[in-house]
């Protein structure tokens, strides 16, 4: 080796460590145009490492050596004769044992990772491995430090090539876990587990039983590295516990409980430092996310409540953006009521915040009450019919004497009104004015206004009464209160338009007039949020009060949107494109000039690089959406190099990305890609033929989306596709289709090609879809389309979408699938209240599919009876009870008649269901009691008296009564209408018609207006003097559903009929028609 090489390229390095800006460029100029592109640099790099007596150069050359060896998949390293690269790897481990500083250690070991990943593959390195057992063995800790570490980064570089050692590895990682001297040695131990983990198949059974038995003292480790107060430890190891909770194989299993038993204690150590306890809960999250059939089988949930109710009482930070360790506890909380059965949550944790709500400390009450605002997403349907014990722990909790009592009770109220809107509705009279008060206490008036926003949002048929008072003290705190609350006023205010929609009329301009300055706003942080609000609550009174009222602000508007794209703030493009949505279905048509100027900017954002993703070009979509999704990453899912650059910093690269810190950069642009996504086909939908010049590149981009890594921008580009696609199809002017297998009406050739598009590319995605929301929303999307373009959209794709179906009613979709159950186990009827959404979606594409088919259906239906009957259980949901007879119902609506030959086992299931404890699924039961005695070829007349009898139960409805039940009574009544239709003679009218017709008007299902008033007119064909003690009752109902006044009740078609029977009724008996104040209908 050339001295004088090796003393250069040593100088260089040692100019490369100067903090001198312009010595630094000119010696990385030199290194990489005479020594980097020449095979001898190893060599020198090597003695450098070896020699120098000067650290950050040692340091330096570890690093360069690496990646000189690394450099274009190791051509540069193997252009070394053999000699010289076999007296390399004989050296290196030599030079790293008797390296004194810890940093150059750990960057050599490196190089010899790089190394082996090259050599080892070859089988020209047969002395490593060897080697590095009997180091890890050694007497000397030091030699154990070393040795450890080089296998843990070797095994991170080439793992595949070592699963026929891995029993030796666990032999030898059994001894190092137990290392009796060095932490050090035992935390490398578990990281070196962490890798080897990711390579285990299922199938691997013995090896997955080794590594199971080794699962204790990685726990045990964990908490020695916690106690000692080595944080980069601790961190290092959270990090792989993270990492087997994601893993498909079902690694943890047997010791969930023990994990989230310490984790839940480290993160409720109120001694350990805020860092570390949010690490451990949200470790904790994770398991409650990833292995939740663990939890559910092993009853967890009420131990986990028991441990995190104490940590939500502790201090929360002023910024919303900081974490503590309440803020984990509450998510975790959020995550148990959100993955399990409400049955495993709810009970325990209502008992435990009735315990702590009834504490004198005002800590704990917040905590409770912040507990129980987080619960009701995933519990909403198990508390209704517990509300009216929660309502007075809410009452208390808003006159509590504590503020931040108050404060946590509005955030529980804003809760409650997003998934409890008729409860939260019936108790207007208490809420609002109670709300409106703390909106007057500067010490809750944010969040106090943040409820008012929620409740005013679903006030529609109470706001009347309110608008006034509240329109006039929200608009003095436009000019009064801190911008904070200045925001959440103005989402009020939005929310208040919204509601009232008409009769917000007269504040329009003086609350437009307030507004205006907001929208001028420039700064940033908060100055950015209000504007955005300010644009948000702009659309929403522009859908209040109309094209004609809006219109002389529509171009002024349109203009501060376009000016907020230009900003640079991803807020302002996100409020921007929602406003042109707005917009677009306020004026429609007459949108489309702008059309040229909004889908460009629009196509851009879905189109923008996140932050990173060009310097990240490996980072997966798995570890992206993992960490996104989960509201809290992996401190670090990849490993971090120690690696320094010549400035001292550490190099950033492929292996030490953060996600954590990626993602905070990356989800501000997702959501804004997300809302751009879902514009897009709310302007084609409402610009119509405007928008073809940009279908083409507007879908291609969509179908790009498909497959980006966070869930919502998949399930928006889903959504917005297949708008597009229904769209493109109603604009081609195709004739109505027929149901059947075969296509009889054919589709335009444009239209047909944007579906091979787009429908193909949605399937596949479906395939490697692993969120429940996404799968939910693309089964509801092929429902609608399915429903709008018939059988020539699903031609050539009938089996792939019947097995997307399938597999969804079977929970073995791969969104359901998890790792810790057996596949041959039947998945727990129990399940969270979010698995049943998906089970439903499943079931609208079922029936949309019956409907395209019609009598071709009839297979299918033999398939697909069991599994959707299945849902039918006393101890399943009332959404799963509910879903399973409404869907039957849509499939024999879709088949008819070939419903025949499983007349007798739907009927046994449906007559079981009017006796439901729940007015939902008994109005669901109606529904398809009705459509099968309709369209069954078989005569049920002589079970006619047994559903009669059921069905009148259903009509004693008081005032008082919730909807769900005054909506039974309107589907018992179309059900009873279907009877009399099908067999007039099998029905006691005597009996029946008193009750029928004293049932009408009907207030809330007006689609069963349709066969009631078949009903009627077929009586008053075949038999009119049934109907004659009546006529006063009809005549009555007869003017109210053709009230011009009123709201659509019974369609043109029915409507054209009952005015001919007027016509008849007035040729009979004038005056009785004038009376009824239906001579307008006459046509006199």
């Amino acid at each position: 080796m050339d001295p004088n090489f090796v003393q250069g390229l040593h100088n260089l390095l040692l100019q490369s460590t100067s903090n001198d800006t312009n010595q630094l460029k000119a010696a990385t100029a030199q290194l990489n145009t005479e020594y980097y592109k020449n095979p001898a640099c190893i060599s020198a790099l090597a003695q450098i490492l070896a020699s120098s007596p000067e650290i950050a150069v040692r340091q330096l050359a570890a690093v360069e050596m690496r990646k000189r060896v690394s450099q274009k998949s190791g051509d540069l390293w193997m252009q070394l004769p053999q000699d010289v690269r076999s007296q390399i790897k004989d050296q290196l481990p030599i030079l790293i044992l008797a390296e004194q500083d810890k940093l150059v250690r750990h960057s050599a070991a490196r190089v010899i990772a790089a190394a082996a990943s090259i050599e080892l593959t070859a089988g020209t390195w047969p002395q490593l491995l060897p080697w590095l057992h009997q180091s890890c063995t050694s007497t000397q800790v030091a030699h154990r430090e070393v040795a450890i570490f080089i296998l843990f980064t070797v095994l991170e570089s080439i793992v595949e090539g070592f699963q026929e050692h891995l029993q030796s590895f666990f032999k030898l990682f059994e001894g190092l876990l137990n290392d009796p001297e060095s932490i050090e040695v035992r935390i490398t131990t578990v990281r070196a587990l962490g890798v080897i983990a990711q390579y285990i198949d299922s199938d691997d059974k013995a090896d997955i039983k080794s590594f199971q038995a080794l699962l204790p003292g990685m726990i045990r480790i964990l908490g020695q590295s916690i106690e000692s107060g080595d944080e980069a430890g601790a961190r290092q190891l959270f990090d792989v516990f993270e990492t087997l909770l994601i893993l498909e194989v079902p690694i943890l299993g047997p010791h969930i409980a023990e994990l989230a038993s310490f984790l839940l204690q480290a993160g409720g150590n109120r001694n350990l430092d805020s860092e570390i306890r949010i690490l451990a809960l949200n470790a904790l999250n994770w398991t409650v996310q990833y292995k939740k059939s663990r939890i559910q089988s092993q009853a967890l949930a009420g131990a986990i409540l028991e441990g995190l109710m104490p940590i939500t009482t502790e201090p929360e930070p002023t910024d919303s953006d900081d974490d503590a360790p309440c803020r984990s506890a509450l998510r975790i909380i959020d995550g148990l009521a959100t993955n399990l059965p409400p049955t495993q949550v709810f009970p325990a944790l209502r008992t435990l915040i009735s315990q702590y709500f009834s504490s004198p400390d005002a800590n704990n009450r917040r905590g409770a009450m912040l507990a129980l605002g987080v619960a009701v997403e995933g519990c909403s349907e198990f508390m209704t019919p517990l509300m009216s014990h929660i309502w007075p722990v809410i009452e208390a909790g808003l006159h509590d004497g504590d503020k931040s009592v108050r404060k946590a009770t509005c955030v529980a109220v804003s809760c409650l009104c997003e998934w409890l809107e008729e409860e939260c509705i019936a108790k207007h009279a208490v809420l609002v004015p109670v709300i409106m008060s703390l909106v007057h206490d500067p010490e809750t008036q944010r969040a106090a206004c943040t409820a008012l926003d929620a409740l005013l949002e679903i006030s529609q048929d109470v706001i009347e009464q309110y608008l006034q008072l509240i329109m006039e003290q929200l608009a003095g705190l436009l000019d009064t209160a801190p911008i904070t609350v200045k925001t959440v006023v103005t989402g009020a205010l939005g929310s208040a338009a919204h509601a009232s929609k008409e009769k917000f009329l007269p504040y329009f301009q003086p609350t437009m007039n307030r507004l205006q300055h907001f929208l001028v706003l420039t700064g940033e942080g908060e100055e950015t949020e209000l504007r955005g609000i300010a644009m948000d609550a702009v659309g929403t009174f522009a859908e209040a009060v109309g094209v004609d009222v809006f219109r002389p602000y529509f171009a002024d508007m349109m203009k501060q949107a376009f000016q907020g794209i230009e900003m640079g703030s991803a807020r302002l493009r996100e409020c921007s494109f929602l406003f042109f949505g707005v917009m677009a279905r306020v004026f429609g048509e007459e949108f489309a000039p702008y059309l040229p100027s909004v889908v460009p900017p629009l196509l851009q954002s879905c189109k923008q690089a996140e932050h990173g993703e060009d310097n990240v070009a490996t980072f997966s979509n798995t570890d992206a959406a993992v960490a996104f999704a989960s509201g809290s990453s992996p401190t670090n899912a990849i490993s971090i190099t120690d690696d320094i650059d010549v400035n001292g910093n550490s190099q950033l690269e492929i292996e030490d990305v953060d996600l954590d810190k990626m993602l905070e950069v990356n989800s501000a642009i997702a959501v804004e890609k997300e809302i751009a996504a879902d514009t897009i086909g709310t302007l084609f939908a409402a610009t119509r033929n405007h928008f073809f010049p940009f279908v083409e590149p507007c879908a291609l981009e969509l179908v790009n989306l498909l497959t980006h890594y966070y869930e919502g921008i998949r399930k928006s580009a889903t959504d917005s596709l297949l708008e597009i696609v229904r769209t493109f199809y109603e604009l081609s002017g195709a004739p109505d289709w027929t149901p059947g297998a075969a296509v009889t009406v054919p589709l335009e050739q444009s239209v047909k090609e944007l579906i091979g598009h787009s429908l193909k590319p949605l399937l596949e995605m479906y395939e490697t879809e692993d969120h429940k929301t996404v799968v939910a929303s693309l089964c509801l999307g092929l429902a609608e389309t399915i429903n709008k373009i018939g059988p020539a959209f699903i031609e050539g794709h009938l089996d792939v979408i019947c097995s997307i179906a399938v597999q969804v009613l079977e929970q073995k979709a791969l969104c359901q699938q998890d790792p810790d159950q057996d596949e041959t186990e039947e998945a727990p009827e129990d399940q969270a209240e979010y698995d049943s959404v998906l089970i439903s979606s499943a079931g609208d594409l079922v029936s949309s599919l019956a409907n395209a088919l019609g009598n071709d259906f009839a297979q299918a239906f033999n398939t697909f009876f069991p599994l959707i009957s299945k849902y039918y259980k006393k101890n399943r949901s009332m959404s799963d009870r509910s879903s399973a007879i409404g869907c039957l119902a849509e499939i024999i609506a879709g088949m008819k008649a070939s419903v025949t030959p499983s007349t007798e086992p739907l009927m046994d299931l449906f007559y079981r269901a009017l006796s439901d404890p729940d007015p939902e699924v008994q109005s669901n039961a109606c529904f398809a009691i009705g459509l099968l005695v309709e369209h069954s070829e078989i005569d049920l007349s002589p079970q006619y008296m047994h559903v009669l009898s059921a069905l009148r139960l259903l009509f004693n409805v008081s005032p008082t009564d919730p909807s769900a039940k005054v909506n039974a009574k309107d589907n018992a009544a179309g059900a009873v209408a279907r009877l009399i239709i099908r067999n007039t003679a099998a029905v006691p009218l005597d009996q029946v018609l008193p009750v029928l017709i004293g049932s009408l008007p009907l207030k809330n299902d007006y689609l069963e207006n349709r066969p009631v008033f078949r009903a009627i007119f077929h009586l008053f064909r075949t038999n009119p003097q049934s109907l004659l003690p009546f006529m006063d009752q009809l005549l009555a109902v007869f003017a109210h559903v053709l009230d011009p006044s009123g709201p659509e009740q019974i369609g043109d078609e029915t409507g054209a009929e009952l005015i001919a029977l007027i016509g008849i009724l007035n040729a009979e008996d004038p005056g009785r028609i004038q009376a009824a104040g239906l001579s307008a209908f006459t046509g006199a």
